[in-house]
């Protein structure tokens, strides 16, 4: 899978692909689909969820982590910093931050799903992860700010401003944007006084981001 990685999309990110070879990819969906664990595409986890095919899973967390002339030279802060992640999904892509950050952080909107990523992360020995079920579109606020914020599902416009609250000024953010199941992977940086340096990456598919509902 790794490997795959590396030569059909030339993406070589060595700190991401380390992580990616630590972590049991066919631990995190159902026994049915353990045959296509390490294909390069998604796969049902149930309640209209995915988890997300290991090229996005890559790209996403290099756009996390890459150097860029806005953060220190400390960068990633492998043992300092903390991550939000919005979608906890399966917890896979968790168990790969949980390589790169202190700490991770993971909301997830469908309880069952955050309950079974839970129960999974823990019996798999993963001790810097804490997910709750919730809605990512509020954050955490008692754990803000962060170092960096992941969001897994697709938004159909702008980035919840809570969220942006809860970025450290020099943190990165990284979103699929847009209309319809086409996102656009956008990485954001955030400068002092709160502005936003805004990066786009490509458009991946995408589950719609879940609301909470009034």
């Amino acid at each position: 899978m790794v490997e795959e990685i590396k030569e059909r999309y030339n993406l070589d990110a060595p700190e991401v692909t380390s992580a990616m070879l630590q972590v049991p990819r066919e631990k995190f969906i159902a026994k049915k689909y353990k045959d296509i664990a390490y294909s390069d595409r998604p796969v049902s986890i149930g309640y209209g969820q995915t988890m997300s095919q290991p090229y996005t899973v890559a790209f996403m967390t290099n756009l996390l982590i890459a150097k860029s002339k806005k953060l220190s030279k400390a960068w990633p802060f492998r043992l300092k910093a903390k991550v939000l992640e919005v979608g906890t999904g399966s917890g896979y892509q968790a168990a790969i931050l949980s390589y790169l950050f202190k700490k991770v952080y993971s909301i997830e909107i469908i309880p069952e799903l955050a309950n079974k990523a839970r129960t999974r992360l823990k019996k798999l020995g993963f001790k810097n992860i804490e997910v709750r079920a919730g809605s990512g579109e509020w954050g955490w606020a008692e754990r803000a700010p962060f170092d960096a914020i992941i969001i897994t599902a697709g938004l159909k416009k702008n980035v919840p401003h809570e969220l942006l609250d809860q970025l450290k000024v020099g943190g990165v953010m990284v979103a699929p944007i847009g209309k319809g199941h086409d996102k656009v992977m956008t990485k954001f940086t955030k400068g002092k006084g709160g502005r936003l340096e805004k990066d786009q990456h490509g458009i991946f598919h995408f589950v719609p981001f879940v609301e909470e509902k009034n």
